[in-house]
């Protein structure tokens, strides 16, 4: 019997196969890539968004939500998703913003209008923040105040947009093809002592 007060001993068994994926992917983990989900209400897009990161890399998000409830994430369709890629909330826009170009980042914004340029116009090997507008609204006016790149989608069919989840996946693969192209998966993107402590969280998941 333990003693009172005291914290239970936690064992966490992991095989050697399941560090080794795991120190893989954390090599190709992309610290100065990362997506801003404004207000986007629909947690199936939210999941699949966490999906598309987690796939190319991303290694944390952020979700800005004023208007829209925060999104439930807690469902089995999105728990592998949710454990891999780090989320941090907001609801002041100036203040993530600010951090984010703090960080380096050039911040760009989906959307449609006479400025917008296409995906493949941006260099995606910088440090970057893509922000995702919402499905019906578009960008949030506080957002796209600070925020004046926009970026879009050459399509060549009747509708003018794609699901935001679509969307959020072919901007990744433009991202994930350049910067495979400029080596930035070749080594990882942390320092050891970064890599060190998020290997040790990661064993334990």
């Amino acid at each position: 019997m333990r003693e009172s007060g005291t914290k239970p001993f936690m064992s966490y068994d992991i095989t050697q196969k399941r560090k080794d994926r795991i120190d893989a992917v954390l090599a190709k983990r992309q610290n100065d890539l990362t997506m801003v989900m404004d207000n986007i209400w629909d947690p199936h897009n939210v999941s699949a968004v966490l999906r598309s990161c987690d796939a190319f890399g991303v290694s944390d998000v952020h979700l800005y939500y004023t208007t829209s409830q925060w999104p439930d994430l807690g469902k089995k369709s999105s728990a592998s998703a949710k454990k891999w890629v780090r989320q941090t909330r907001h609801i002041d826009a100036g203040s993530m913003v600010e951090t984010l170009k703090e960080g380096g980042c050039q911040i760009l914004r989906t959307g449609f209008s006479e400025t917008a340029r296409p995906v493949m116009d941006f260099d995606f090997t910088k440090p970057t923040a893509i922000v995702l507008s919402n499905e019906h609204g578009g960008t949030s006016p506080e957002i796209a105040e600070l925020v004046p790149d926009e970026i879009y989608i050459p399509m060549q069919g009747m509708v003018q947009s794609l699901n935001v989840s679509v969307a959020a996946a072919i901007i990744l693969y433009e991202a994930f093809t350049q910067r495979d192209k400029a080596g930035l998966y070749d080594s990882p993107r942390y320092d050891e002592e970064e890599l060190a402590r998020l290997k040790a969280e990661w064993y334990k998941k």
